[in-house]
């Protein structure tokens, strides 16, 4: 008995002999019909590779991803060093936790940014703290240290002296 067409070592094309792939029973069944006698025969002859059927398949997706990138760097701290002559409205210093306190002429934004107030000199200095507890930033960043003594740095800002030449206009 010869076998079909499709069961043929020749025949390439139908899938019956391919190296590293299974044996594909369901093409051939499409292509030649055979009596039920013959497939079970053929199933029985070929169950050990039927178990071992590899179908093309597109792999799902992992879920890795790329890491964060570091972000754009904030540059805070310093701008104006001590002994600089600053202009009113100058930033000294930005910050995100209260490192430096204002001192003479200073400004404190809301975002925690000390700014000059007055044209002058900037002085530095380190002095003791005496908090003012109804503030949001000092609840937020002295929270539990009340009672204990705290060193902080001080941006001051102490103005150029004005000048002493006036002209006299009148006298009472």
């Amino acid at each position: 008995m010869t076998a079909p067409q499709c069961l043929r070592k020749s025949s390439l094309s139908a899938g019956w002999w391919c190296s590293r792939k299974a044996i594909v029973v369901r093409n051939c069944a499409r292509a030649v019909k055979m009596n039920s006698s013959i497939l079970t025969r053929l199933h029985q002859g070929l169950a050990p590779f039927l178990t071992t059927v590899r179908n093309a398949s597109k792999k799902t997706g992992g879920s890795s991803r790329n890491p964060p990138k570091h972000p754009r760097p904030k540059h805070r701290g310093w701008k104006v060093q001590d002994g600089h002559h600053v202009s009113a409205g100058t930033i000294l210093v930005t910050q995100r936790t209260t490192r430096f306190h204002p001192g003479l002429n200073v400004g404190f934004g809301k975002n925690g940014t000390l700014f000059a107030m007055e044209h002058g000199k900037v002085y530095v200095t380190c002095e003791k703290i005496d908090p003012n507890w109804d503030h949001t930033w000092v609840q937020r960043c002295y929270a539990g240290r009340e009672g204990q003594t705290i060193y902080k740095k001080f941006f001051n800002v102490v103005p150029a002296p004005q000048h002493q030449r006036f002209k006299l206009i009148d006298e009472i």
